[in-house]
């Protein structure tokens, strides 16, 4: 489906299912997160559905802009994929997992994702980078030539693994479940008008409660009026809601209130 936002247009990943077979939590089900717009470089831009897109330096680059996912990993498996364009080159293009005291923003051209203790990451370089030391990995990407990465967290093992384009480059860290801080996907770049797309979102069942839900989620497609009009116990509903992200909770409340409704808007996903 192609999306038409601000005379730009996208693909909309959430309808794109090219590629889903390389996912490795297949049996698990879809997951809902996106770019946090609240934290983030100033110069990174957010666009198309969801806010999935990322374009880095949209203008000049004089540093380097990063920009954190949504989506809490501890204690669970979750897979996301990246379609990088084909402007790749720069000093760094990075994907990886870092704490809230990662920075976003540099002022100078830097391995932002794992420049210190709070990040984890991945240069288009080749070269793993944690606590400001790096070792290599992989070949390096091949300068503007699109690919996609992925990236599979496994918090239960405490394991951090890449793909790229469907190859598993094997595990690049581990001791990640002794991390006590919240982990959040990351990326950055230093390259001018450089873009980033968040694809296919994955997770594990945490239990057979979550599974339960995941069916009961996927028989009413998803929608949050149909859930509103199950006669169900409120706490059931709140929990049965929570992965369908704060857009669709927004809207089925709203539609108790067209008021509210009038003056409330939600564009992004989490």
């Amino acid at each position: 489906m192609i999306v038409q936002n601000d005379r730009t247009e996208y693909v909309d990943p959430a309808e794109d299912n090219e590629g889903m077979s390389t996912c490795p939590l297949l049996l698990g089900c879809a997951d809902n997160w996106t770019w946090d717009k609240e934290n983030r470089s100033p110069e990174v831009r957010l666009h198309g559905p969801g806010l999935r897109y990322v374009q880095f330096h949209p203008h000049w680059s004089s540093g380097t802009a990063g920009v954190r996912g949504t989506r809490a990993l501890n204690n669970g498996r979750y897979y996301w994929e990246l379609q990088i364009s084909q402007r790749i080159f720069g000093t760094s293009m990075m994907f990886g997992v870092g704490t809230k005291q990662a920075r976003l923003h540099a002022g100078s051209f830097v391995n932002l994702v794992g420049e210190n203790q709070h990040s984890w990451g991945l240069s288009h370089k080749g070269l793993l980078w944690h606590g400001g030391y790096r070792k290599v990995y992989t070949k390096p990407f091949r300068e503007n030539e699109a690919t996609i990465i992925g990236i599979l967290f496994d918090g239960i093992n405490g394991t951090l693994t890449y793909y790229k384009d469907g190859k598993n480059l094997g595990i690049a860290f581990s001791g990640l479940q002794d991390v006590k801080e919240a982990l959040y996907p990351m990326v950055c770049s230093t390259a001018a008008k450089t873009e980033m797309t968040l694809m296919f979102m994955r997770r594990d069942f945490v239990n057979l409660q979550d599974r339960c839900r995941a069916v009961i989620l996927k028989t009413i497609n998803n929608n949050q009026q149909t859930l509103e009009q199950l006669q169900l116990p409120s706490m059931i509903k709140n929990y049965l809601s929570e992965p369908l992200g704060r857009k669709n909770r927004t809207a089925g409340a709203n539609n108790k209130n067209k008021k509210a409704a009038s003056h409330s808007s939600y564009y992004c996903d989490f």
